[in-house]
């Protein structure tokens, strides 16, 4: 079935990468407070990635408050060969947990550390991570948007959005991919992808290999597997990159074997058969 699937999708039009991604929120330290205990090791994950072929790289201001930034800023830097995405909008409170916060100030400082963090003068793609409800929706999307016109940022994106939160950003400026929860088991953003899909918009799949998830759908993802000697993690892949060409699933990892069973993902072919068994 992967005869046609394609390996590359236009981020904006523009932007070509590879479509299994990284997700740099696994460099950051334990409860995404601060940095690894191991920041050498987890720079060599980021750096084998690349070195596979991954060009495509997300993270976000919160991952680490910061440190995740600054390992993508370390290995990647201002690399024409490499897309990075970033996300603002959610802060980080002292006991771990969190707080939306779209004030359209709060977003432009938080972009602007950002540039810093990551090492660049245009942030390839910046998401509004979490629409806050004490905020105009409209206020937060024409600040990314008034950062891309001030080439601070180069493409807006979105996550954690409805459809009609999406069509309401995109009266107001161009949107070039949205960021939502998406795997094989669960399917709730079907209806933006799907929206995605019909005008031409990266969906960036976070959580696409969530343990929980997947266990719901373990005795199928586990008989492709053995027919293909892999795992069900890669098999999650799979059917992702079969789903549809506008997905982009961004798995995260620290180790370096499960990076390598990530991008491997990309050459398994499901059958009919196999990917109408892992969608029913």
């Amino acid at each position: 079935m992967s005869a046609n699937r394609p390996d590359t999708f236009d981020i904006g039009g523009e932007l070509t990468v590879n479509r299994v991604g990284f997700g740099a929120m696994s460099l950051a330290g334990s409860g995404n407070m601060g940095w690894p205990d191991d920041v050498p090791h987890a720079t060599g994950v980021l750096e084998r990635a690349l070195e596979l072929g991954v060009d495509f790289v997300d993270t976000a201001d919160m991952y680490g408050n910061g440190s995740s930034e600054s390992i993508v800023g370390e290995v990647v830097g201002d690399a024409d060969d490499v897309v990075v995405a970033t996300k603002g909008a959610i802060m980080k409170q002292p006991d771990a947990s969190t707080v939306a916060n779209g004030d359209p100030a709060y977003l432009k400082n938080a972009a602007l550390r950002s540039r810093v963090r990551l090492r660049t003068e245009t942030i390839d793609l910046y998401y509004y991570h979490f629409p806050d409800e004490d905020v105009p929706f409209e206020d937060s999307v024409t600040a990314l948007s008034e950062l891309r016109d001030d080439g601070v940022i180069d493409h807006v994106g979105l996550s954690n959005v409805s459809v009609e939160q999406l069509e309401r950003a995109r009266e107001l400026t161009e949107v070039a991919a949205v960021q939502n929860r998406y795997n094989v088991a669960d399917r709730e953003h079907e209806d933006v992808l799907e929206y995605c899909e019909d005008h031409g918009m990266a969906f960036v799949a976070y959580s696409p290999l969530a343990k929980a998830d997947l266990d719901d759908r373990g005795d199928a993802l586990d008989d492709v597997a053995d027919a293909h000697d892999a795992t069900r993690y890669q098999i999650a892949l799979a059917w992702l990159l079969e789903r549809s060409p506008n997905v982009l699933p961004i798995p995260g990892t620290a180790t370096l074997e499960h990076l390598a069973d990530n991008v491997a993902a990309t050459e398994i072919e499901l059958t009919d058969e196999e990917y109408a068994r892992l969608t029913e």
